[in-house]
């Protein structure tokens, strides 16, 4: 059961519980599942129930028992439990991260888009400032990859350094490449300026972009030669190694003649990839694409233990155990690759 189908299922006991008369609340339009938080369990976790305890007047914790009795009598469910105020805390079958790699494998670096455009038209507008029209740049390819067509505009012309080096030069005009005649509210983009004085266009495309992107809009972003530098101290490094490893490890992996076949997994990276989609949705509606950024280290950094692992070792024969390791990295850097390209970044696979 993937992350989609999972919530689907949440859904429908919801439904259920309306149904049979034993909540009397509006039925959402959707219900989202995450990793869970500090002090819960199992695959996967929602809040549904504090959500709809006030308007169906009930103790939160009643609503989570409700849907907790309906979720245990659904195939590909193994256990829900209920924790703190209310949350649903799920464990699937040994499935569940078998059919997660399926997918991300099957979508490739799409993986976390929306499956076709929606409604939205998002005008977007920033000052003539560096940091601005970088993280509007990205804020658009973001947006984009939610279905929303998205328009973005400056309010000067761009210096051409900037599409040069930083690869902003879609700026002012639609994403079909026609200019827009429609008058819409426009949201600016107005990030805390780069330090007076310093230069990023010094750090080349990918470092300077990952240094005016990874700080949130209200944080003052450092311009230093720290993002250059290849060791575990920089995020940025350690993003692009661990996408460099999965790359090596399916190279290695082909000279000793096997392939990656999803299996089932038990490790923490799993539970951040089912994540990736949620990310995505809330760096699209929070206008943050340093959510996306802080995301793509806790993947990285949750897959480079991992990588040890994967292939045989000594005289060691590749078993099943092996190739499911080995899709997880694949799908873990096919994660870390997609989420450069929103940012604007290189994933290289050798590094």
């Amino acid at each position: 059961m993937t992350p989609v189908e999972l919530s689907r299922t949440v859904l429908r006991a919801v439904r259920r519980a309306v149904d049979d008369g034993v909540l009397s609340v509006a039925v959402p339009e959707r219900v989202v599942v995450t990793a869970p938080g500090p002090g819960g369990c199992g695959d996967y976790a929602t809040n549904v129930a504090l959500q709809l305890a006030r308007p169906a007047g009930r103790p939160s914790v009643d609503v989570a028992e409700i849907l907790q009795a309906r979720l245990l009598s659904t195939d590909g469910i193994r256990d829900v439990v209920v924790t703190g105020p209310g949350f649903l805390n799920i464990s699937l079958g040994d499935t569940a991260s078998t059919a997660l790699v399926e997918e991300i494998l099957r979508r490739g670096t799409r993986y976390g888009f929306a499956n076709g455009p929606s409604a939205d038209f998002i005008p977007l507008s920033c000052p003539h400032e560096v940091r601005a029209v970088v993280v509007m740049d990205a804020l658009g390819r973001i947006l984009r990859s939610q279905g929303a067509a998205v328009r973005t505009r400056c309010e000067a012309p761009l210096d051409p350094r900037w599409v040069d080096i930083l690869g902003v030069g879609g700026v002012g005009v639609d994403a079909d490449g026609t200019q827009d005649s429609v008058s819409l509210p426009e949201f600016v983009v107005r990030p805390v300026p780069a330090p007076a004085g310093t230069a990023p266009l010094q750090l080349g495309r990918d470092a300077a972009r990952w240094a005016l992107l990874h700080p949130a809009g209200h944080d003052r972003p450092r311009i230093t030669d720290e993002h250059l530098v290849q060791r575990e101290s920089n995020p940025l490094f350690r993003v692009r190694y661990a996408h460099a490893r999965t790359r090596a490890l399916s190279r290695n992996a082909a000279d000793l003649g096997f392939d990656a076949e999803p299996g089932d997994v038990r490790h923490d990276v799993a539970a951040l990839l089912a994540d990736h989609p949620r990310v995505l949705a809330q760096a699209a509606a929070h206008r943050a694409p340093d959510r996306l950024a802080r995301h793509l280290v806790t993947v990285a950094d949750a897959v480079l233990p991992l990588l040890p692992a994967v292939l045989p070792r000594g005289a060691e024969k590749p078993s099943a155990t092996h190739r499911a390791r080995l899709a997880l990295a694949e799908a873990a850097g096919t994660v870390l690759a997609g989420g450069l390209s929103l940012l604007g970044i290189d994933a290289p696979d050798h590094l």
